[in-house]
């Protein structure tokens, strides 16, 4: 596999054509994580399933990021990519860049993980499971959701902010959307996947929430093609990048988003005529 160096201007004219692609490849975007990227957790996933690969996004980090990633791609070339954005370009911009790679090499299966491991790779599995079993399905992603015997830990706050993100993703996107915000989602690689990436995310933080947006725009029946799994685990992790600040600014974004869907919704009779399809 390959080391990529990109910026901004790069991406809409980066090309990779890999014979061998992977069945199912996941971005991991990391900002100077060298203090808690777990390496071993990595290798062993990927030694248990000859089918899976990462692709790790170095976002401009200022410590050893780089080096450790590139370090984990010597300990299997086979199943691991580096893509290494020269500048910061944030979590939403590092996921893009990721998933547009993966989209390019031809792998069936696309997605995004948390490099703190909250969601452990064990979920991957049970999202492959899913898309496997169901052929309109094209979106699944992991709700943390506290039902008896599941392992989900989460703060008081962190559990405030993810109900407000899922009233914006419901707004959003006319579906009863329950959890955007768990880091762990596995796409098929479609036309509408590869459209919804053409251009970059001004959502900021709620990116997810803006990717599901634009995919069920081009869907027909959207309902039918998102799938929320309730996790079995989700450990919150110390170390968040995330501040309030970037919070509010996100949501004041998607507020904007929101209401320039629905005066589009309005006016347009082919976007009238979908939303009742669906």
């Amino acid at each position: 596999m390959t080391i990529m160096n990109l910026n901004e201007a790069d991406l809409a004219n980066a090309h990779l054509i890999t014979p061998d692609a992977p069945e199912t490849m996941i971005v991991v975007p990391c900002y100077n994580e060298a203090d808690r990227l777990n390496e071993d957790v990595f290798l062993k996933a990927l030694g248990a399933n000859p089918n899976l690969s990462f692709v790790f996004v170095n976002d401009g980090s200022t410590d050893a990021t780089l080096r450790i990633l590139l370090n984990l791609q010597l300990a299997n070339p086979r199943q691991i990519d580096v893509v290494n954005l020269r500048q910061n370009s944030g979590k939403a911009e590092a996921v893009r860049a990721g998933l547009q790679h993966a989209c390019r090499i031809g792998a069936a299966l696309v997605g995004y993980w948390d490099a703190d491991l909250a969601t452990p790779l064990d979920a991957i599995a049970d999202f492959e499971v899913v898309l496997n079993r169901y052929a309109n399905v094209t979106v699944v992603y992991g709700a943390r959701r506290q039902l008896l015997g599941h392992r989900i830990n989460r703060t008081v706050s962190r559990r405030a902010v993810s109900r407000i993100c899922a009233g914006l993703a419901r707004l959003a996107t006319g579906l009863p959307i329950g959890d955007t915000q768990c880091g762990a989602k596995l796409l098929r690689n479609t036309p509408a996947l590869n459209a919804a990436l053409a251009q970059p995310f001004t959502a900021g933080w709620l990116f997810d929430v803006e990717l599901f947006t634009r995919i069920a725009a081009k869907t027909v029946q959207p309902a039918h093609c998102f799938y929320e799994v309730p996790l079995a685990e989700w450990h919150e992790v110390a170390g968040s990048k995330v501040s309030g600040r970037a919070i509010v600014r996100s949501g004041l974004q998607m507020l904007c988003l929101i209401g320039q869907r629905f005066a589009t919704r309005r006016s347009d009779p082919a976007m009238r005529k979908m939303a009742k399809v669906a």
